[in-house]
């Protein structure tokens, strides 16, 4: 169980380090382009969710991270002799959430800013990376549990 702390941990100080960084070297609202038509980097204050989803609702992020923290930490215990997929999941969920979460409660807002040139879709962050990354892998242990503790991963 501490490996899967360790790696959240990790990750949400890779996350925040990297918000650091564009904050200090790209101006709100610019864009540098890594891959011409294809991948940027843009500096963008997001009040919401996705889409900025739930503009401004700073309570509710609030009580949706605390819970989110508290069952994951919760689950990565139960979980401790379990199958290593599940806890990668749950781990990846949690530093996501303490990632977006740290900045709501330092800045009001969250940082993002990597953006997809090649599709409509929203500015994100490592926090949110983690997120959708650890949820997917969490559905993929749920759908093929039998095999995960046939396999004893």
């Amino acid at each position: 169980m501490l490996f899967f702390i360790i790696i959240a941990a990790v990750l949400i100080v890779a996350d925040q380090l990297v918000k650091a960084w564009i904050v200090a070297n790209i101006a709100l609202g610019e864009s540098v382009s890594l891959v011409k038509n294809f991948f940027s980097l843009t500096y963008y204050q997001n009040t919401g969710a996705a889409w900025s989803m739930l503009e401004g609702q700073m309570g509710f992020f609030t009580i949706v991270t605390i819970i989110a923290v508290g069952v994951c930490g919760y689950l990565l215990y139960k979980n401790r002799h379990g199958a290593k997929l599940y806890s990668l999941g749950l781990s990846l969920v949690l530093a996501g959430a303490l990632g977006n979460f740290i900045d709501r409660v330092r800045l009001g807002y969250v940082v993002d800013m990597f953006q997809t040139d090649f599709v409509s879709f929203p500015i994100f962050n490592v926090a949110d990376s983690c997120l959708v990354i650890g949820v997917i892998l969490i559905f993929i242990y749920i759908l093929f549990e039998e095999h995960f503790k046939g396999a004893k991963s």
